[in-house]
């Protein structure tokens, strides 16, 4: 039987080489056009998702805490890792991950580079695998994985607004972030899985009737930067 590591570190590789694959299609005017992430380009997302999944190669080599103390839930916790100086921070080294690179090949090279080493050396571990995240949060690496999910998943349909592209999250990594947000609860009747994903993250707006709709399933609102 697979286990839930296994499980996220095979949709990690599938969402990650699928946006890899996206981005190697972009125009040159493209990279720079605005995203719904204000105040970032689509070069700044980009420069983003990297930052994010380079996180994963020292974790996973600083030693293991003893036991998992915040689930994947648990990390968009409304705290200072979404406050204002966080996310000031947060621009700042998306930015200059994107103006490192002198042109968008030059990025993409590096966000392959990038994943495809923390894949490697996740597929490695043992399960189930603890990490302590750069915020001091004890947690699975199987959790820790969805959370890098729910960074590609929800910045690819950002990425797909900007460029007015059909959305291309795959089908593993879009139900475990769904399966995040919504648990064993259906979504409303008439969502396809993107337009879910994008009212329940605030990337659509909400009416109140569908507000109710999501609170009556019990959804995880998560507080996003």
């Amino acid at each position: 039987m697979k286990t839930a590591q296994k499980s996220m570190i095979q949709a990690f590789h599938d969402e990650a080489w699928k946006l890899e694959d996206v981005l190697t299609t972009f125009t040159p005017a493209e990279w720079d056009l605005p995203t719904p992430c204000e105040p970032w380009t689509v070069r700044d997302l980009v420069g983003h998702l990297t930052v994010v999944i380079s996180w994963l190669p020292a974790m996973l080599t600083d030693p293991a805490p003893s036991r998992a103390e915040v689930s994947a839930a648990a990390y968009y916790r409304p705290d200072d890792r979404f406050s204002p100086q966080t996310d000031q921070a947060r621009v700042a080294l998306a930015r200059a991950k994107a103006a490192a690179h002198a042109t968008p090949p030059d990025l993409v090279e590096d966000f392959a580079a990038t994943w495809r080493l923390a894949h490697a050396l996740c597929a490695a571990e043992p399960a189930p695998r603890v990490v302590r995240t750069r915020h001091g949060d004890a947690m699975l690496l199987a959790d820790f994985l969805l959370t890098r999910l729910v960074e590609l998943t929800l910045h690819g349909l950002d990425l797909a607004a900007a460029l007015a592209r059909t959305p291309w999250p795959t089908p593993h990594a879009a139900r475990a972030v769904e399966h995040l947000l919504l648990g064993g609860a259906s979504r409303p009747d008439g969502w396809d899985r993107a337009t879910f994903l994008r009212k329940a993250t605030g990337r659509l707006p909400l009416t109140p009737a569908e507000t109710r709709a999501l609170t009556d399933r019990n959804i995880t609102w998560l507080a996003l930067g």
